[in-house]
């Protein structure tokens, strides 16, 4: 039989127990299930602890003696909690984002002025026609121009929380589509399965609510910079999106995407294919976005035809009557999800869904390039997770469920749809349509552009990574052309650039990371003098500095581009023995100490 146990910190879970099983058994199963240990176990069949079950003398009685059925509920009280659980629960306390923890202090009522052909009453009275309404009033969303379709997240939270029970049984969890390990009542899938470990079929809804309200890109630079590998190569691209999640207005509780930088992972592109190749580089600007107070938050990819190239147009592609997202982008992006899951304080498994973002850059129906952005639901990422969704081969717009084999279970998948007669019927997901799978997500621009980072003109920036298809490789000589751009104090300039700094991160001469915080303190907080500061007193930027300038012209470089010494770079030798280039004056190597030239 099954018991509920509930728990003030993680929640409600269900144990499987016997009905001749003593007390002692079952509190180490709960034990198991919470994390905790046994002398902190406190059972009791009320919440508020009047009647205690695990006491000394009932450890050795049976369910069935202390009267305890099929489907009742125990309340593990938290008075007892062990410090390592309440510091599990910190730490969660801690993973929260701060936007969330920015909306969860709002009061988030839609505030209505006065309507002065409704209202009969003074000013600062209220009515039913101008009093606040609740963030997911649902008419007052459809009546807004453009009508928001999908509620945000937390106004989604809100909802529930305002029910008759306040919120108190609230258990966000994600569906699981695959067999429940450990059941001992048969033998391990193919040879039999059970309806208690069987995973239940699945009815895919269209989800009401969105992680993410809408997506900006906080100028026009970082998309034009992206798409240009289109226009010099032809072939499609794509990167991952870097920036911020904020507090979007518009939407009553919304969260905004703001994207400062797009990196350009290593890839292999043709015309229509994109492959994504393993990045040794991953770590390293996850670790450089952190110290800039920013983070990973969705993906982009090309999806581009050139119309007609002397007015600059593109092919209208996408849409209602072929696809919005292909099955495998879909795929692709649920997968994404997967692995940013968002933290969430009403999930017992600490996360619920994810705020990850995909943004597709295609043509629009005027053949103009614009953006598309896309979240794929909950109950997607649950079937790429349990790998239940593959795409199919001859329609873009149309996944397919597995079928179950000998290695994998496979549950039911359905989704509604209307027949000729016009009812609505359920309907095997073999294929299925991927619209039922994906939450479109506004995007564009600000009204005035911002710039985290140094803007990046044709003119002075350095090449973008992972470009050497296109000819664009970040070298030393690149670098040093980089850096002969910026006058003396232009520092502050010279290093907010994503790019730069991870070319920084990742140069092989020298190892700057453990040298680099200051430099990202001052670039996070604009201040010049802490970038100054670093750059005169880092002896790794030091050696660094002097490894460019004598590569380029035999001497140190200064801000200026130029030898510090004046000297023209002349007279440079490479010894014979470990190849080193040496300064002019050297008349032994100035590594191995070999003799002469």
């Amino acid at each position: 039989m099954l018991i509920r146990v509930q728990s003030p910190v993680h929640g409600t879970k269900r144990i499987e127990v016997a009905e001749n099983e003593t007390l002692s058994s079952v509190l180490k199963k709960i034990t198991t299930q919470f994390n905790i240990t046994d002398h902190n176990v406190k059972l009791s069949k009320t919440r508020s602890g009047s009647e205690v079950v695990s006491t000394h003398a009932n450890v050795s009685r049976s369910l069935k003696a202390l009267q305890i059925k099929h489907g009742d509920i125990l309340y593990l009280l938290g008075t007892s909690t062990p410090s390592s659980v309440n510091n599990s629960v910190k730490e969660n306390a801690t993973k929260i984002d701060d936007v969330d923890i920015e909306l969860d202090k709002l009061d988030g009522r839609i505030n209505r002025s006065m309507n002065p052909q409704l209202c009969r009453h003074v000013v600062g009275a209220k009515c039913i026609h101008c009093t606040s309404l609740e963030p997911y009033d649902e008419e007052y969303l459809q009546s807004l121009d453009p009508p928001i379709k999908h509620l945000s997240f937390h106004a989604y939270l809100r909802k529930l929380h305002n029910g008759a029970d306040k919120g108190k049984f609230i258990s966000l969890e994600d569906i699981s589509c695959k067999i429940k390990p450990g059941c001992t009542d048969h033998a391990p899938w193919p040879a039999g399965v059970c309806t208690k470990c069987q995973p239940s079929a699945v009815t895919l809804n269209r989800q009401k609510y969105r992680h993410v309200d809408y997506v900006q890109f906080e100028n026009h630079a970082i998309v034009d910079e992206f798409i240009d590998y289109w226009r010099r190569s032809g072939a499609q691209r794509m990167g991952f999106l870097y920036g911020t999640y904020e507090i979007h207005e518009t939407v009553p509780l919304g969260i905004k995407a703001n994207v400062v930088a797009i990196y350009e992972p290593p890839q292999s592109n043709t015309s229509n294919t994109i492959k994504i190749l393993p990045d040794p580089k991953e770590a390293a600007i996850d670790w450089l976005a952190s110290h800039l107070g920013i983070r990973r938050i969705g993906w982009v990819f090309t999806d581009l035809l050139s119309d007609d190239a002397s007015s600059g147009t593109v092919k209208h592609l996408r849409g209602a009557t072929t696809h919005f997202l292909t099955a495998e982008e879909c795929i692709v992006a649920g997968g994404f999800q997967t692995l940013h899951p968002n933290p969430c304080r009403n999930s017992a498994s600490g996360y619920f869904g994810s705020k990850f973002v995909t943004v597709c850059i295609t043509g629009d129906r005027d053949h103009a390039i614009h953006t598309e952005a896309y979240q794929t639901s909950n109950q997607c990422m649950a079937l790429v997770r349990d790998d239940c969704l593959v795409p199919t081969r001859d329609c873009p717009g149309l996944g397919f469920t597995r079928d179950s084999s000998a290695q994998q279970y496979v549950p039911d998948v359905f989704y509604k749809s209307t027949d000729s007669y016009g009812n609505e019927v359920l309907q095997l997901a073999q294929p299925l349509p991927v619209e039922y799978l994906i939450v479109d997500v506004p995007s564009g621009f600000p009204k005035e552009a911002g710039n985290t980072f140094h803007p990046r003109t044709s003119a002075s920036r350095l090449p973008i990574e992972n470009r050497e298809f296109l000819g664009q490789t970040q070298d030393i000589q690149s670098f040093g052309s980089y850096l002969s751009q910026f006058g003396p104090e232009d520092k502050l300039n010279l290093f907010n650039d994503l790019h730069v700094l991870l070319y920084l991160l990742t140069i092989d001469i020298v190892s700057l990371k453990d040298d680099m915080a200051q430099l990202l303190a001052g670039i996070k907080a604009k201040n010049a003098n802490i970038v100054n500061d670093w750059f005169h007193n880092c002896n790794q930027w030091q050696t660094l500095d002097r490894v460019i300038g004598l590569h380029l012209h035999g001497s140190p470089l200064d801000l200026g581009g130029q030898p510090a010494d004046g000297s023209d770079g002349g007279g440079m030798w490479h010894c014979p023995q470990c190849t080193y280039l040496n300064t002019p004056t050297a008349n032994v190597c100035e590594i191995c100490n070999h003799g002469g030239r």
